[in-house]
């Protein structure tokens, strides 16, 4: 089938390059000639592992292209996706749909002959209508399908996610259009992936429970860890007991300094803006945004307390930026909060991120970066660990403690053992853990 990919961010680039890789003919389109550019390079504008040659593969198999100009990609595609970005509008909170409703103006200009348009990107409940009404009274006379197929993809995981997904979700009551979405995803099925057909709204509201709900786990288990510090129990221990319950599961359930990314806090959001506008408010994941927002915060407190109470004119250095491993998305990271305000309280950092470093650049002032992170703690008055990439769980602490001025490790992600850093000699601070 041929496909028009409207948007080469995360969700567009991924899904255009897996979906080429199943023997679909995709055209990615973007309005940034640079991007296109870099593409064509074979550079990609994200770090996901295994992108890089996923995408060469496909575009040598000339089954994945890349261009500015959507006119001959809409117009010869069975189905277009719109994968542009939803970000959390400035002073409401509520998506900024202003990126989709100019892709669907595109759309319906261009497309020929019937055309399923799908939105890709997270939207609130009620967006495919509002699409579809966009199409239909530009081009009354058009024949088209509106389609919602929420992504669920993990920063770092994306091509896995995406080739041997949990589900498929589908949303539309147009049999023609299922036909359609049933040939695009048909390689699934031999992986016996569920595909899950509902109504439009049902799908879209499905993609933002599903977000909303890790974050609850997330949080939950963050606020856990304070209890744990509280009274001396381990969190890591509270996680395992409850984790092999077949009712709860384990995943989402590793305490840390907060939820951030692409996908959480501005979907999170949106899902308590849209439920306040229905008169239906939904108490808890207003909690969970909350208190994530707090916990970002608090942590810069927990590292200034385990330096004793006073980080002025003292040096941190700073192991990961990203939030989380295997990405270079900074959004939200939690080291936007941690970071800039151990500067307020008068620390000079030094940090180091396997990919991140360039992106914070644009975000972090008065930071200065390292080579490695034996770089970045070298004469440190302490080592605070923010993200989990793997290349921090196997350091070499002998070469860390000579590096290090006051030997103070915080580790905000548990990815040390506290007996073992306390028998090598370092002030260990780490979550919901016994010291």
């Amino acid at each position: 089938m041929r496909v028009a990919m409207i948007g080469t961010g995360y969700v567009g680039l991924v899904s255009g390059a897996c979906f080429a890789d199943f023997g679909h003919v995709v055209t990615c389109v973007d309005k940034d000639a640079s991007k296109i550019d870099r593409l064509h390079q074979n550079i990609m504008p994200i770090y996901e592992p295994g992108l890089d040659d996923l995408v060469e593969k496909n575009v040598k198999a000339e089954r994945l292209f890349f261009t500015t100009e959507a006119k001959d990609a809409i117009a010869d595609a069975d189905a277009v996706f719109i994968a542009v970005g939803t970000p959390s509008r400035r002073g409401d909170g509520h998506a900024d749909l202003s990126y989709v409703y100019a892709a669907a103006e595109e759309i319906a200009e261009l497309m020929d002959g019937f055309t399923v348009v799908v939105t890709k990107s997270t939207v609130p409940v009620g967006t495919g209508d509002e699409v579809e009404e966009i199409i239909r009274k530009k081009r009354p006379d058009a024949d088209f399908a509106v389609v919602s197929n929420p992504e669920f993809l993990r920063e770092g995981a994306a091509i896995k996610d995406f080739k041997i997904p949990d589900r498929v979700v589908v949303g539309t009551d147009n049999e023609q259009a299922r036909e359609v979405m049933r040939e695009l995803y048909r390689p699934l099925f031999l992986n016996e992936t569920p595909i899950l057909f509902t109504a439009r709204r049902t799908s879209e509201l499905i993609k933002y429970a599903a977000n909303a709900f890790l974050a609850v786990k997330i949080t939950f288990i963050n606020e856990m860890a304070d209890l744990c510090e509280a009274v001396g129990a381990n969190v890591q221990e509270v996680s395992r007991g409850n984790g092999v319950e077949g009712r709860i599961g384990k995943k989402f359930m590793h305490a840390g300094p907060g939820y951030g990314g692409s996908c959480f806090p501005k979907d999170t959001l949106a899902l308590t803006k849209t439920a306040n506008d229905h008169d239906s408010p939904v108490r808890i994941v207003d909690t969970v945004v909350e208190v994530n927002a707090a916990r970002k915060k608090a942590m810069a407190k927990k590292v200034i307390a385990a330096m004793g109470g006073d980080v002025a004119g003292k040096t941190i250095g700073v192991l990961g930026l990203a939030f989380k491993q295997n990405t270079d998305d900074m959004r939200d990271a939690p080291s936007l909060d941690i970071v800039p305000a151990l500067i307020e309280a008068g620390a000079s950092i030094k940090a180091f991120d396997p990919e991140a470093m360039e992106e914070a650049k644009h975000l972090l002032d008065g930071v200065s970066y390292a080579d490695n992170a034996y770089d970045a703690v070298e004469g440190a008055n302490a080592m605070v660990i923010l993200t989990e990439w793997d290349q921090f769980r196997a350091l070499d602490l002998d070469r860390i403690k000579s590096e290090l001025k006051d030997d103070v490790v915080v580790d905000l992600r548990n990815i040390y053992s506290p007996e073992d850093m306390a028998k090598r000699g370092f002030t260990y601070t780490s979550i919901g853990r016994p010291a």
